[in-house]
């Protein structure tokens, strides 16, 4: 996965803000980007996506709101979230309901920004490779205890 480029998808009813980002990231990652929840639900059924970044305060459906609906669907994406009001009820909300992976205040850091997703993108490999194990040992489980049940049956 090395030569691959990171896929993010951006969501943010700001449509200036879509555009800086995909200005200031474009030649290091693969950007896609949606001006609201139901747009970026599109995208993701179409196209593999490492890391979701939603702006809160949209009209329609939050941030928070859109990762929760995100989750039982595309549990795999690392999710970010940006907002540019000092929301404490928000946070709190990402963290516990939209199981953000980092909150990040806007105007963004473009540096910073730019090393909370390469962190992102380690966790998702890390959870990526996680799952590979866990169904190596369901496998592992399912051999054994077939060879247990031969065993007790002869």
């Amino acid at each position: 996965m090395a030569d691959k480029k990171i896929t993010i998808l951006y969501v943010d009813d700001e449509e200036n803000n879509l555009f800086s980002f995909k200005a200031a990231f474009r030649l290091k990652y693969q950007i896609y980007t949606a001006i609201s929840g139901d747009e970026a639900f599109k995208i993701l059924n179409e196209k593999p996506v490492h890391i979701i970044i939603t702006d809160q305060r949209m009209p329609g459906m939050t941030g928070v709101e859109f990762l929760e609906k995100v989750i039982p669907i595309f549990p795999d994406p690392i999710r970010l979230l940006l907002t540019g009001y000092a929301d404490m009820g928000a946070v709190v909300d990402a963290v516990n309901k939209g199981k953000i992976f980092h909150y990040l205040s806007k105007p963004w850091n473009e540096e910073e920004l730019d090393i909370t997703i390469t962190r992102a993108y380690d966790a998702y490999l890390e959870k990526l490779k996680l799952k590979e194990e866990n169904e190596k040992l369901g496998t592992s489980n399912d051999q054994l205890e077939f060879l247990l049940r031969q065993k007790l049956l002869s």
